[in-house]
C-alpha cells in the first residue's frame, strides 16, 4: 500500500542506520523519523552487516568508525556480495585519501561530521531518487498535484502552465509541505545564492505572487501562506 511521505506516495522507504554513538545514532533516527522514513539503527559493525544481508532497505547511513567492523570494511563487503543499495558513509575523518577510499569501494555519497541535518536529509532524498528510479515520485496537497519525473502541474486536475522557476519553487514549497519557509532558504536551494550581495528578497515576492495566482487564484481553496515578516508555508487550511 502507498503511504504519504512528506508530500510523496510511494511505499513505505527503509533506512538503515549503522552509527555507534548513541546520541548522534538517536538524532538520526528522529530527523529522519520526521521525514516519515522507516529508520532501522545497528549499534555495530556486525550487527549492521547482519542488519543490510538480512532485510531489504532503500538506503544505508554508514559510520566508517565503528566498534569490532569498520564501515569501509562493511561496504567492501556488501559490494562484494553484488548489494546495490545506495550507501552513504558518515565520518570525522576529512582526509581526500578516506573519502576516495570510501568511493572507490562503493559508497555513493560521503558526509564529513559535524554536518548539518538539512544537508544530510538533501543528501538522502537525492539518493533516494537515484538509487530507486522505477519510481514516479509525485507530489501532492489537497488538489494540487505534481509529476517531478515529467515536470507537469495540475490544479483540480486543470494543467498549470508554470515556468522552469515557478515549477521550482513551487516543488521546493511542496517538499517542504507544512512547514515555514524563508527568504533565505528560497534564496539558497532554489535560486543557488549561497551569498547573497543583493538580497533577493523582492524578486522572491514576485514570483510567489505570480506563482499564487496561477496555483490559488481560480480556486476557494488557498495552499501557498504568507507569514508576514518570516517566510511562505504551502499547505491545506489556515497556516
Amino acid at each position: 500500500m502507498a503511504a504519504r511521505i512528506a508530500g510523496y506516495y510511494l511505499r513505505s522507504v527503509r533506512v538503515l542506520v549503522v552509527e555507534d554513538e548513541r546520541k548522534l545514532a538517536h538524532v538520526l533516527t528522529a530527523a529522519l523519523q520526521a521525514e516519515h522514513y522507516d529508520v532501522v539503527v545497528a549499534e555495530t559493525g556486525e550487527d549492521g552487516f547482519f542488519q543490510a544481508n538480512a532485510e531489504v532497505f532503500d538506503l544505508v547511513i554508514l559510520d566508517v568508525m565503528l566498534p569490532r567492523r569498520s564501515g569501509f570494511e562493511i561496504l567492501q563487503t556488501l559490494r562484494q556480495r553484488g548489494l546495490q543499495t545506495p550507501v552513504l558513509m558518515l565520518t570525522a575523518r576529512d582526509s581526500v585519501e578516506d573519502r576516495v577510499l570510501g568511493l572507490d569501494l562503493g559508497a555513493d555519497d560521503y558526509l564529513v561530521k559535524p554536518f548539518a541535518f538539512p544537508e544530510l536529509l538533501a543528501r538522502v532524498r537525492a539518493l533516494l531518487r537515484r538509487g530507486r528510479p522505477s519510481d514516479v515520485f509525485r507530489l501532492k496537497a489537497a488538489d494540487l498535484e505534481m509529476d517531478t519525473a515529467m515536470r507537469r502541474v495540475a490544479r483540480g486536475g486543470r494543467a498549470l502552465d508554470l515556468t522552469s522557476r515557478e515549477f521550482e519553487l513551487l516543488e521546493y514549497l511542496l517538499r517542504q509541505q507544512g512547514h515555514l519557509v524563508s527568504r533565505e532558504m528560497l534564496a539558497r536551494e532554489v535560486w543557488k545564492e549561497e551569498r547573497r550581495g543583493t538580497p533577493l528578497d523582492n524578486v522572491i515576492d514576485v514570483q510567489i505572487a505570480r506563482l499564487r495566482k496561477k496555483v490559488d487564484g481560480d480556486t476557494d481553496q488557498t495552499l501557498i501562506h504568507t507569514i508576514r515578516g518570516v517566510g511562505f508555508v504551502l499547505k491545506e487550511g489556515e497556516p
